[in-house]
């Protein structure tokens, strides 16, 4: 009987081997052509396809960072990485990476779209987002902004206010800043600085931008270098020589 039993048990075990053996011979050339073992010459990727124009991202530059990944063939190529790996270049806002039966890898760069400087080593884009400035050749057009940090939005929002309040004293802004007491400042292109203080500043920018020309009309032979904004009634300027402006 146990003879019996033995050969039952004996046969059951050669048939599983036998199954996982199969299975086993069955799967693996699966998992050699998705991990790029095998076949990467047989299903290569040879195109590589770019949505959207590039203005400030390099194609040679994504090009040299997507090869690697295009290299391990159809089947095998990491989109996941691949997007990181692309999303990490310089001016790059997102990402997507795809690929198309039979040979094409594309891939979708949204750039980022430069605002102005925000403090000493990042940028502020169009869409309210920083990114560093390291690596990139940043205009020298922008302005420059500066603020606590979650109040970028807010510093953008007062800095085109502020544009459209001088400007038909036919003055531009150069910079803006907030401190973490919530106290303005800015600088007119002409080099004046301008101490708005926390309170009212809409309201105080408001009445020094409309009386502004008439100030700098009454003493043409001096150059106004600083307003202090920051009085109920009135302003604190300090003027110098024209030279030193």
């Amino acid at each position: 009987m146990n003879g019996i039993v033995r050969g039952v048990l004996d046969s059951t075990a050669l048939r599983v081997a036998v199954w996982t053996l199969a299975l086993v011979l069955v799967a693996l050339p699966v998992v050699a052509v998705v991990n790029g073992w095998i076949g990467a010459e047989r299903w290569p990727l040879r195109t590589l396809r770019v949505n959207g124009q590039l203005q400030r991202v390099d194609a040679a530059e994504l090009r040299r960072v997507l090869l690697p990944y295009a290299q391990r063939g159809f089947f095998a190529v990491r989109l996941d990485d691949a997007q990181v790996a692309v999303t990490d270049l310089a001016w790059v806002e997102h990402a997507e990476v795809r690929k198309r039966w039979p040979d094409v890898l594309e891939v979708t760069v949204v750039e980022h779209r430069p605002f102005a400087r925000w403090g000493a080593d990042r940028v502020l884009s169009e869409e309210g987002k920083l990114f560093p400035v390291e690596g990139i050749d940043v205009p020298k057009s922008l302005p420059q902004l500066d603020g606590p940090a979650g109040q970028e939005n807010a510093v953008m929002a007062l800095y085109g206010e502020s544009r459209e309040l001088f400007a038909p004293a036919g003055i531009d802004v150069r910079a803006m800043s907030l401190d973490r007491r919530g106290s303005w400042r800015l600088q007119l292109d002409d080099g004046i600085e301008v101490v708005v203080g926390s309170r009212e500043a809409r309201l105080r920018m408001a009445r020094f931008a409309r009386l502004l020309p008439r100030l700098l009309a009454q003493r043409r032979d001096e150059a106004l270098l600083r307003a202090d904004l920051r009085y109920t009634n009135g302003f604190a300027l300090t003027w110098g020589d024209p030279a030193q402006s």
